[in-house]
């Protein structure tokens, strides 16, 4: 986080929760009807946007205007967010792929069957 974005936090910033993250979601509802209704994220260790919850996407970009706070799923199917993994050690491979867990890759069926065009 730079300079400037710990200054207007400080000054105009009015703190409106936290996700399971640990990011802090942020508001400017101080004056409306000055200055224009901002909503900000300060991320909870490096930035990353795929740590941001679908329900806190929503908030930040005015498609709700009431903050999921105490947010919980409507249904029994819905999953619990996770952050994009790629990079990570929780990053999916497919079992034929050289980086995967799967201890029989020489058994493996390929997943695909190369295109031979005809001539």
């Amino acid at each position: 986080m730079n300079i400037n974005t710990k200054i207007y936090t400080f000054i105009w910033g009015h703190l409106i929760g936290k996700d399971q993250y640990g990011n802090k979601y942020y508001s400017n509802k101080k004056n409306p009807e000055i200055y224009p209704n901002k909503r900000w994220v300060i991320f909870n260790g490096s930035p990353e946007a795929s740590k941001i919850p679908s329900h806190w996407h929503a908030w930040l970009h005015k498609i709700t205007d009431e903050a999921p706070i105490n947010y919980k799923h409507k249904y029994n199917w819905q999953k619990d967010h996770i952050p994009n993994q790629t990079g990570t050690l929780g990053a999916y491979y497919p079992n034929s792929h050289p980086l995967s867990d799967n201890e029989n890759k020489d058994q493996i069926e390929k997943e695909y069957v190369a295109w031979k065009p005809n001539k």
